[in-house]
């Protein structure tokens, strides 16, 4: 019996070589379009589809593989009798390859400009039907979809046939195409028709980016997947100009450092170890920024992350080269800073254009549990309305300029969390502790001698008064929290009797 092959691609890389392979192997080659145009091209004999359907291309090519000459000859079982006496009745001919990719749907609304008709259009139906038919006979046929695929098709043919294991194998890659293909459908109509992102049912597509040597320990696998369509001010879009590849740790604390960053207008430089900051600071030009962020913890920057908001020059490299950092990422560097950072080889050099583009609250994160997923919008707002001053105390110009800052950083440091504050530079950070007060000592800890003229920040509630008094005996001379204690009334009675002022934003900002 004539063995013969379905071949209809939009990428058509590998194809010729592909359709010149089983031709030698003896394969009659069936192909649409342009595809077979472009075989005929080659010297390579093609039959039309159209020929095998008895059925001309209609509605500008709309419908033209929908046929039961096509379909029955993929979908017949080879070693069920009453399946091929009846596509024998029929004059059905088996089709035994079918390689096919679908029409460039990502590529299309990936495009700068594209039309909501144009989109509609580049979305396939005869050809997720034909390799998902295929697929379900993978006994009886091979389907290839990724042209990766295609030497490992031919090897195994040439060598007697594909085996039932690369049969599997390649219409798993079947239904995984098809499935990225949908969701990217569904992801595209979802925005442009305004749905809710919290939907009855989730379907997502992500792309990988990259194979990870191993993840958060070096006994775990990983890899770094990109979201499909999402482009601007995230980590997947920085460019790397130096430095080995990313690790998953590297990549984690990279999310933290630009998250932060992004909070800041003027020119500010955030440190990031673990996930947290460990220093924060706003100057006149970053070299400054830089300067105060490095001198607000020392020690614990050593080994970390550096996002800027702004150019990183010569000036700014030599004192950041002073130190082992892993990544430094602005939005750009010049060709002098790149020169003086490039001495280092360990160091990642990170180029994201977009550092400053905003997140905003209709933006998703999720966080994958055992048996499950979270998916929430972004905390992308930092107050809950109007800030209230709740105590006879009002804050200063200079200390509301702190508190603001200090929130803006709290709001990214796990929970429970206090950040301490002086003339725009924390001063001392108090991370993911267990009780609020623990946090809190830790702020001081790191503040030392700095606590003192410091303004807090709490990503949430004081249950207890304990907190104001901690902070009163460090120096601290304002305060910053969501209030919505039942027990606010004791810690604002403490702030009026050791003059410090306490400003309510009614937004917590918890951070697991």
């Amino acid at each position: 019996m004539q063995k013969r092959a379905l071949i209809s691609v939009s990428d058509k890389s590998g194809v010729v070589e592909f359709a010149g392979e089983l031709c030698a192997l003896g394969y009659e080659i069936i192909s649409t379009g342009g595809t077979a145009k472009a075989l005929s091209d080659a010297g390579i004999k093609v039959v039309n589809v159209s020929d095998i359907t008895g059925f001309p291309e209609c509605l500008d090519g709309r419908v033209k593989t929908l046929h039961p000459n096509i379909h029955a000859g993929i979908l017949a079982m080879r070693g069920n009798a009453e399946h091929m006496a009846q596509i024998k009745d029929l004059g059905v001919e088996p089709i035994d390859v079918v390689a096919i990719n679908l029409y460039p749907f990502k590529q299309t609304i990936l495009k700068d400009v594209v039309t909501f008709e144009e989109a509609i259009e580049n979305i396939d139906i005869g050809g997720p039907t034909m390799i998902r038919a295929a697929a379900k006979n993978y006994q009886d046929v091979a389907v290839v979809v990724d042209p990766v695929d295609y030497d490992l098709l031919i090897t195994s043919l040439k060598n007697g046939g594909a085996s039932i294991e690369t049969k599997k194998y390649l219409a798993f890659k079947v239904f995984e195409h098809t499935a990225a293909y949908d969701a990217l459908i569904t992801g595209y109509l979802g925005r442009v028709t305004g749905q809710e992102k919290l939907r009855d049912t989730l379907t997502l597509t992500f792309e990988k980016q990259q194979s990870m040597r191993y993840g958060e320990n070096p006994h775990q696998n990983a890899a770094f997947y990109r979201e499909v369509g999402r482009s601007g001010g995230g980590v997947a879009d920085a460019r790397q100009l130096h430095g080995k590849e990313l690790s998953y740790n590297n990549i984690a604390d990279a999310d933290a450092a630009i998250a932060i960053v992004k909070e800041f207008d003027e020119p500010a430089v955030v440190a990031v170890k673990h996930a947290n900051p460990c220093g924060v600071a706003t100057g006149a030009d970053i070299r400054t920024a830089y300067v105060r962020a490095y001198n607000a913890d020392p020690v614990s920057i050593y080994g970390g992350i550096v996002a800027a908001n702004r150019e990183i020059d010569a000036e700014t490299a030599q004192e950041i080269s002073r130190i082992f950092l892993e990544i430094v990422i602005a939005p750009s560097f010049t060709d002098e800073a790149v020169s003086i950072l490039s001495q280092k080889k360990n160091i990642r050099i990170l180029q994201l254009s977009g550092i400053s583009i905003r997140n905003t609250a209709e933006m998703t994160e999720l966080k994958k549990v055992t048996g499950g997923l979270l998916v929430q919008t972004l905390d992308a707002e930092l107050f809950g309305g109007d800030l209230t001053v709740v105590t006879e105390k009002q804050p200063t110009e200079q200390q509301m300029s702190d508190l603001l800052f200090a929130w803006k950083v709290v709001k990214y440091t796990k929970s429970n969390a206090i950040v301490l504050a002086k003339a725009d530079a924390t001063t001392g950070v108090g991370p993911g502790q267990t009780n609020r007060i623990t946090a809190l000592s830790l702020a001081i800890s790191y503040a030392g001698e700095n606590a003192a003229g410091s303004v807090m920040a709490s990503d949430a509630f004081f249950p207890f008064s304990d907190c104001v008094e901690a902070a009163a005996r460090a120096g601290v001379t304002a305060i910053i929290q969501p209030g919505g204690s039942i027990r606010d009334e004791d810690s604002i009675k403490l702030c009026n009797e050791k003059g410090i002022a306490m400003v309510f934003t009614n937004m917590r900002h918890f951070k697991h």
